[in-house]
This record gives structure tokens, sequence and C-alpha cells, in this order.
């Protein structure tokens, strides 16, 4: 009995084995050549770079690279988008200062320009007239932003009103001469004035403008350490914005600034040697209004010509 069993093959029942593809077996067992690849998978699940931030790809994100995260938070577009109601206040400030500095400063060059460009040509046709009615007439003709034609006129204006009072309480008091001295200082200084339009503002942002930069600075490192705290760490991602805000802020002040120095600096220069003009030719309209002839300028080292009584 014993050897029956032992001689005897032991095998399952064919209703007890699972039931197999032979397809699907061969598949799984067979090995994977070299050559062929792994069958592709879904793209949709595999696209992350749509869900990145905009300067940053799949490689930055898989080293832990955030330098490209914070290029992105710096910026003039990042500090108008982010900038809060102080930053904005700032900005807007040295945006009017910008705007105010460069209006005066083509402004006043143009009509400095437009000055120089006349004043010989003026003075030369008043001196050169044929009759006080021609040079009247010339000098009237002359736009409103000419000066030296309106300081002529108003010497003239002098010199026929205390001509037209003599006799009176006025040439009593006063000569001809210190009247019409008095109506070409008078004169000298308003034209003077009207070439000091500007100034002030030019001076005044060259002094505030980099203290204003200076505030938005401070305060955009302010940004930043808040940052810092809020997340517990000083990265570069974390401190690049408030950061590169701050030195924006820093750059407008300066580019405010220095350009209004530089303009101011120019102008009180060059407005200086015009009120030197003024004062010569006014020194000139009160010898000829005053004495009727015109004092001629010598050169030294000239000798005039003395004929002999011989």
């Amino acid at each position: 009995m014993q050897d029956e069993l032992a001689t005897t093959p032991a095998t399952a029942p064919a209703d007890a084995m699972p039931a197999t593809d032979p397809a699907i077996d061969a598949s799984a067992t067979a090995p994977m050549s070299a050559g062929e690849a792994l069958p592709p998978a879904d793209p949709a699940s595999l696209d992350v770079s749509s869900a990145l931030p905009e300067g940053m790809d799949r490689l930055d994100l898989l080293m832990g690279n955030t330098d490209s995260l914070a290029l992105t938070k710096m910026g003039f577009a990042h500090l108008v988008q982010h900038a809060d109601a102080v930053g904005l206040m700032a900005f807007t400030v040295m945006a009017v200062m910008s705007v105010l500095v460069w209006y005066y400063v083509l402004y006043n060059f143009l009509r400095l320009w437009v000055v120089r460009s006349r004043a010989d040509r003026v003075i030369t046709a008043f001196w050169e007239s044929g009759s006080p009615r021609e040079a009247m007439g010339f000098l009237r003709a002359q736009p409103e932003i000419e000066p030296f034609s309106k300081i002529a006129i108003d010497a003239a204006f002098a010199a026929e009103h205390h001509s037209d009072a003599l006799g009176g309480r006025m040439a009593e008091a006063l000569s001809r001469h210190e009247f019409i001295d008095r109506a070409v200082r008078s004169a000298i200084t308003r034209e003077s004035h009207r070439f000091d339009s500007g100034l002030t503002l030019l001076a005044s942002v060259g002094s505030t403008a980099p203290f204003v930069g200076l505030f938005g600075t401070v305060w955009g490192i302010y940004h930043a350490l808040i940052n810092i705290g809020a997340t517990g760490e000083a990265t570069l991602d974390v401190v690049a914005g408030p950061v590169g805000e701050a030195l924006i802020m820093t750059c407008i002040g300066l580019g405010v600034a220095i350009p209004s120095v530089l303009a101011y600096n120019y102008f009180v220069r060059s407005n200086k040697a015009m009120i030197a003009r003024f004062n010569a030719f006014g020194h000139d309209l009160l010898d000829y209004f005053a004495t009727g002839a015109r004092v001629r300028a010598q050169r030294y080292g000239t000798k005039q010509h003395v004929p002999s009584a011989g």
C-alpha cells in the first residue's frame, strides 16, 4: 500500500488550478529587451511646469533652487504691484518732483536760449535806429519774453515822463538822471526775477529727493525684516522683493536729485552772466536818455589821435 502511494505521482485536480490567459502570462514573464522603451505615461500627470511661478522650471524645483523665484520678485513691476500706501506715497512724491524738475529745466533752457540768440540783434538794432520813433516801434514789436526791449522801453518812458513834468514838483524833487536811473534799476530787477523762476524748486528737490528715496529704502528693508520674522528663515526668495523695492526707491531718488542740482548750478551761473548784460545795457540807456549821448567804451592802451597845432 505504501509502495503504491510512493510510486503514484502527486497531481492536483484540474479544477483546483487557476485559469490564466496565455497572452498575459507571456507578456508578464517575457524579459524586456535593451532597446524597448517604457510605455508613455499620461502627459497631464507629469506636466507641472504650468503650476510653477514664472521664471522657474522643473530643474529649479527639483534642485530646490529658489533664486529664479526670487528674481521674479524684483523690478519696477513688483514695486508698483506690491507696494503699500506708504511706498506708493513716496514713489508718487518723487514722480511729481521729477516732472516739475524737467519742466523747469526745459522751460528755463529754452527761454535762456531764445534771449541769448536775440540779445545782440535787439541791442544793435536799438542803437542803430534812425530815429527814436523807429527805435520804439522796433522795441514794442519784440515778444514778451525778450528782456532788453522791456528795459529800454521803461527808460524811454521815464525820460519822456520827466520831460513832461518839467516845472512841477517831481522835477524839483528828482533830477532827470535820478528819475531815469530808478526806472532802469526797477526794470532790470523785474526782468532778473523772471529768470529766477523754478530755481527755488530745483534747489529744494535737489536737497530733499535723496531723503525721500532713503525713506523708501528704509521702508522696504522694514518689510524685508517683517517677512523674515513671518517665515522664520532668511532665504533669498523671502527678502529679495522688499530689498529690490528698497534699492529701486534709492535709484529713483538719486535720479531725481542729480539732474536738479546740475540744472540749478547751470542756471544760477547763466543768470548771473545775463544780469551783468542787463546792467551794462541799463548804464548805456541811462547815459543816453540823461545826457543825450551814449558813452563809448575805450580799450586799454589805445590813444586818441590829437592833431598838431602847426
